[in-house]
């Protein structure tokens, strides 16, 4: 019988395979790009934006497309680079991209 500690870390995984954010992420950096999180809250707004939401509006995803890139990032899905760099995720500020994972070496 499962405990009920791996019911929460199962549910937890479904959560975030399901997370619509976490696959944008992965989605924009497929092919091997550098994305900034900018351009993955920009393209979340395009898809969601209603016509009396601001130009601006995608602003509002940026905390949340920050946060799960740092969860993928500590899952090894994905890289957080300042100046071409893999950086800590928990150090994440100032001007970042997302790319696939790199080798710190």
């Amino acid at each position: 019988m499962a405990s009920m500690t791996d019911v929460n870390e199962q549910n937890e995984e479904v959560e975030k395979e399901e997370d619509p954010i976490r696959l944008y992420i992965l989605e924009a950096i497929a092919d091997g790009s550098l994305v900034s999180p900018n351009d993955v809250a920009i393209e979340i707004a395009k898809d969601r934006a209603k016509a009396s939401d601001p130009d601006d509006v995608w602003r509002k995803y940026m905390l949340a497309v920050k946060q799960q890139a740092k969860s993928l990032a500590r899952a090894g899905q994905i890289s957080i680079l300042r100046r071409g760099k893999p950086i800590d995720p928990n150090k994440m500020k100032g001007l970042v991209k997302f790319s696939l994972p790199v080798d710190e070496g």
